[in-house]
């Protein structure tokens, strides 16, 4: 895609609730406006930029985000913002003429314009004895004109809610987000209608670095939104039907855990000493169960100069862009465009098995696999056989079953029963599984989300048919952290050379004994 291709005009933006604006004899606000909404937004999260002081006290003084509170939100005019939207869109196509502006330089200027905008919007209603909007008004106001011109219209407030963990949307005015405790809330539509809410996420796709295609032909789409949040939608579905995973928590270690009650403090020393001593690690659990957020604390016991190599569907773990790892090679699957070839892909498509074996001419020291879902376990395999340390994730209800399925993916890669088990025997040293139950202690009083390591399997080869035999590690205790059940003595020498606190794993063995 070249630069022109990415290039628009602020009213090639979608608005939700936006009036129909007929475009001038060349069908573009003004030619010489060079917006780059791509830039713009990316550059936003990067580095965000602080607006000019306030010609008045009247009006915002900051980007201001729109706290939702449940349905009672807040109102806001979507026409109004509109209307302003492209107000702001044509002023400041009139400063930048044909100059080229860096994306900060627009957006500072774009706050700038909305300020005198609500300037004189309070000095026309003084003119005329009505009552001006107040400050929280037009900081609610201001900030609607700015997501809807640089962001991502009425989903910013949501993204930008610290405590907001999922966003669900199904049909544009079924809204409920998750707070990180579990509490669930319903929220206002984030559109006027599914076909605007179509609109802005094939918009939204088309405009990414990774670009997606949402049509009705293609119905499924798999984001990265430039926040790093992870965005699912279909149009195959009775209404438009979203699902954006914030991932609030990046930066993460296994101590952190320990403070949140996922870990106890043998687990902890165990799954340190696991990494350090690069045994591979299969991180399982339901969806949400804090698979990814387990993984990056695990990532963290990496030694910051090993080379590593992460294999995504879409960015989420991000290690690319944390200061601790050195070196990170990220891939991310891509899904093509244009013409279908020979083979029966589109042109430019790139799976993850495709990239797995590109990646062994990349000196990797360790591999890490977002997410496992189907034939690409047999690559994941070949990572395992090819070097050491490992880690992935997988959806399963258990540890057990963890297995089974990785067996079952592997089938799907037209992989016999018995080799599949035996593979994985061989190549996977420790499952490690994550439950989440709701208990009480949430916001207001309402239940909230207590996440936990359930069960830490080892894994070993074992006799046909089966293909390979478990040990039980740490066992499940309901509604807490497992507990020590049956020493590892097969690793126990490679785990205390690491750093494993065995003598606190023997004390906790002869309490779960006693």
């Amino acid at each position: 895609m070249t630069d022109s291709d990415r290039r628009g005009d602020p009213l090639d933006l979608p608005i939700f609730g936006s009036p129909a604006v007929a475009p001038d004899a060349a069908g573009r606000l003004r030619s010489s406006f060079q917006f780059d909404p791509d830039t713009a937004v990316a550059d936003r999260v990067a580095h965000p930029v602080q607006p000019p002081s306030p010609r008045s006290s009247a009006v915002l003084t900051k980007p201001a985000t729109l706290v939702r509170t449940g349905p009672e939100t807040v109102g806001v005019d979507w026409q109004l913002v509109a209307r302003m939207r492209v107000e702001v869109a044509r002023r400041l196509a009139d400063q930048m003429g044909d100059a080229r502006w860096s994306a900060a330089d627009q957006e500072s200027e774009g706050w700038a314009i909305i300020r005198r905008l609500l300037e004189e919007q309070a000095a026309d209603a003084l003119a005329k004895s009505a009552q001006p909007r107040g400050l929280a008004e037009q900081e609610v106001l201001g900030k609607a004109v700015f997501d809807a011109l640089f962001a991502l219209g009425r989903l910013q407030p949501l993204i930008d809610h610290d405590q907001i963990e999922n966003i669900l949307i199904s049909g544009c005015d079924k809204v409920i987000v998750e707070y990180a405790d579990g509490t669930l809330e319903r929220m206002s539509p984030v559109a006027d209608s599914d076909e605007e809410l179509a609109e802005f996420l094939a918009f939204l796709a088309a405009r990414a670095d990774n670009p997606r295609s949402f049509t009705m032909s293609q119905p499924s789409l798999h984001l990265t939104l430039p926040d790093g949040s992870r965005l699912a939608a279909a149009r195959d579905t009775a209404g438009i039907s979203v699902v954006i995973r914030r991932h609030r928590v990046r930066q993460v270690t296994l101590n952190d855990l320990v403070t949140w009650g996922t870990l106890s403090p043998t687990m902890a020393s165990f799954l340190r000493a696991a990494v350090r001593a690069r045994l591979s690690i299969v991180i399982s659990g339901a969806q949400g169960a804090g698979k990814t957020t387990l993984l990056r604390a695990l990532c963290a016991e990496i030694d910051p100069w090993e080379v590593l190599g992460t294999f995504e569907s879409e960015y989420e773990l991000f290690l690319h862009e944390m200061p601790q790892h050195h070196m990170v090679f990220a891939w991310e699957s891509r899904e093509g465009s244009g013409e279908w070839g020979p083979s029966g892909k589109l042109a430019g498509s790139r799976c993850m098995a495709e990239q797995i074996i590109d990646s062994f001419r990349f000196r990797l020291d360790r591999q890490i696999v977002g997410e496992v879902r189907g034939s690409e376990v047999w690559s994941v395999v070949k990572l395992m056989e090819s070097g050491s340390g490992s880690i992935s994730t997988t959806h399963a209800a258990n540890a057990h079953r963890a297995i089974s399925k990785l067996i079952t993916c592997a089938m799907e890669a037209q992989v016999g029963h018995e080799l599949a088990a035996a593979k994985l025997g061989e190549t996977i040293d420790l499952v490690v599984h994550l439950a989440c139950v709701v208990v009480p202690g949430g916001r207001h009083g309402a239940p909230r989300k207590h996440r936990y390591v359930e069960e830490i399997l080892h894994v070993s080869p074992g006799e046909q048919p089966r293909g390979y035999a478990i040990n039980t590690v740490f066992a499940p205790v309901s509604g807490h952290c497992a507990v020590a059940r049956t020493r590892p003595d097969e690793l126990m020498g490679r785990l205390v050379e690491s750093g494993f606190d065995a003598a606190l794993f023997e004390a906790e063995l002869a309490g779960a004994a006693a």
